[in-house]
């Protein structure tokens, strides 16, 4: 019989593309090569489709150049398509053949967010994943917190911010601000990893913050600051199509570090996981059904990473949903579903084993 041919596709036209890249590594090196013949189709930051080497490695090693992705640069997918081996796509038809799923490593806006689940839909191909619905309002912040506080869930007080109107009226913007108390986050609406996001202790610093965020998204928001423990926790579908919780693990940020930002999170080893998360057995409980119903109420497929503050009383607040968590060696949603007893090449096994299951169209 001839093997699944599986299309992991990564890189893509966000601020995330480096992080996608190792993700994709990741992935490349886990796939059961005798179950699945595996093609890897990169999308350059200029929006080029390529062919790119299926070689784990040379992603892996993307890594090591992460700070130039707060610069919009590429690592391992150039905007030249015929630099490092790769093959434009319109040129390559015969290599890429047939595809029967896709697993699609896209982290932020044009991929994560519904844009490129539409394309496959209309295509007709199956993709590890959320549907176009929950990928665009999980992706959007303003629309998830929406969707959630109309699920009876908590979750942080906000404003969100256009550009326009930043630009027509930011003294009323910053008097919304002050009504939220200050420490607050300033962050891209449509963004994740930690870009783009600003502490804002004083007013004062607000116009810079702002204008920080902007710079990822023409809309922001502005969140009130909520004392408690960062603690994650994955969502996985079974064979039956029910989503299950993983053990959830937090996050504990050290050293000079202020909250859990870009440099925190990649670069210089400024954070202790804890994996899993030192919670009672009934708050653990609690949070993953928790992490259940936020999983239910964007109606998301597949897979998702649900992200908490827990109170020191043991309240919970969604701060937010992922739909497609980061898959990088030292990312949360594979070590939690490591702690849960599935490693890394079943995770990716079942993932796909889904997408085919599910099939595409209204389901």
């Amino acid at each position: 019989m001839s093997r699944t041919r599986l299309a992991v596709v990564f890189g893509g036209r966000s601020t995330e593309h480096a992080i996608s890249c190792v993700s994709a590594g990741s992935v490349l090196a886990a796939v059961d090569r005798e179950r699945y013949d595996v093609v890897a189709v990169g999308i350059t930051p200029d929006g080029r489709w390529v062919l790119a080497p299926d070689d784990p490695a040379l992603l892996a090693l993307s890594g090591r150049e992460l700070p130039s992705v707060k610069d919009g640069q590429a690592l391992a997918l150039p905007g030249d398509p015929t630099v490092g081996g790769l093959v434009p796509l319109e040129d390559g038809p015969e290599l890429l053949g047939r595809v029967d799923v896709v697993f699609p490593l896209l982290h932020g806006p044009y991929g994560e967010d519904g844009t490129l689940q539409g394309l496959l839909e209309l295509a007709g191909v199956p993709y590890v994943g959320s549907g176009v619905l929950a990928s665009a309002a999980a992706m959007d912040k303003t629309v998830a917190r929406v969707l959630l506080s109309a699920a009876g869930i908590a979750v942080t007080p906000a404003v969100a911010v256009r550009a326009a109107r930043w630009a027509a009226d930011p003294s009323g913007v910053t008097e919304q601000v002050r009504e939220l108390g200050l420490p607050v986050f300033v962050k891209p609406a449509r963004g994740g990893s930690s870009i783009g996001i600003s502490k804002v202790t004083d007013l004062a610093d607000l116009p810079r913050a702002v204008e920080d965020a902007l710079r990822c998204d023409p809309k922001v928001l502005v969140e009130a600051a909520v004392v408690g423990r960062e603690v994650e926790c994955g969502i996985l579908e079974d064979s039956s199509g029910v989503p299950q919780a993983s053990v959830p693990a937090e996050i504990r940020v050290v050293g000079d570090h202020e909250f859990y930002d870009f440099e925190a999170k990649y670069l210089d080893g400024a954070t202790v996981l804890d994996v899993p998360a030192d919670l009672p057995a009934e708050l653990t409980a609690r949070l993953q059904a928790l992490a259940r119903r936020a999983y239910d109420a964007l109606d998301c497929e597949g897979l998702a990473r649900v992200d908490f503050f827990v109170g020191p009383d043991g309240s919970l607040t969604v701060n937010e949903v992922n739909t497609m968590p980061g898959f990088t060696p030292t990312s949360m949603f594979p070590r939690m579903w490591a702690a849960s007893g599935l490693d890394y090449p079943a995770l990716v096994d079942r993932l796909v084993s889904a997408a085919l299951r599910r099939g595409t169209g209204l389901r």
